[in-house]
């Protein structure tokens, strides 16, 4: 079996390992088992089980990436192209949901270098999202017409409810991607079109 093949089985393995049993737990004895190699070869691979777990994120953040920008259509209007990239968020999670435990809760509780790889990611998904968000807001107003920082902000609480969110649904019976997606659609749409169409909340001081 070529190398590449047998590092992607030992991989699987590992995310599911990492995703249900949580980092420190999992052991490289039953990684092996499960990907039906010898420790040492394991170990030959992939050197060390924090070198595993950090390859596990890498791959598991890069599809995560791949899978909402492949999922947003150009061309579609702005609601279209959000709705298009939240489906495809909470439909990634959720059939991948070993992997996304890897990504959102053991690297994030098991501090450096692990919380790092994330951030890489959380980053990517960030600026696509700033994207769609400003793009929008100029279709609309035919200018910038919000603030950088305003759609900078705007894209840090998306991603993060959908980070939120993506974690309930998995731990939640009968939630579907779908549903999910809609809930946040729901939640963040409208708030979103006031803005681009220049009625924002107005506070009174």
């Amino acid at each position: 079996m070529p190398r590449a093949v047998r590092e992607q089985q030992m991989m699987d393995a590992a995310v599911r390992t990492f995703g249900q049993l949580g980092y420190r737990a999992a052991s490289m004895d039953e990684i092996a088992e499960l990907a039906g190699v010898s420790k040492p070869l394991v170990y030959l691979y992939l050197n060390s089980k924090e070198e595993l777990f950090t390859a596990c994120i890498r791959r598991e953040a890069k599809a995560l990436v791949e899978a909402v920008q492949v999922g947003v259509e150009p061309g579609l209007s702005a609601d279209r192209q959000l709705w298009a990239g939240l489906r495809a968020f909470f439909m990634h999670t959720a059939e991948n949901p070993d992997g996304w435990a890897v990504l959102h809760r053991q690297a994030l509780t098991h501090g450096e270098p692990f919380a790092t790889e994330v951030v890489v990611m959380r980053n990517e998904i960030v600026a696509f999202v700033t994207g769609l968000i400003g793009a929008a807001a100029r279709e609309a107003h035919h200018d910038p017409a919000l603030p950088d920082r305003d759609v900078a902000g705007l894209a840090q609480a998306l991603v993060g409810a959908a980070e939120a969110l993506a974690g309930w649904a998995n731990d939640t019976p009968g939630v579907s991607a779908k549903e999910a997606a809609a809930t946040l659609m729901n939640f963040s749409w409208a708030g979103l079109e006031n803005l681009m169409n220049g009625r924002p909340w107005q506070r009174e001081s």
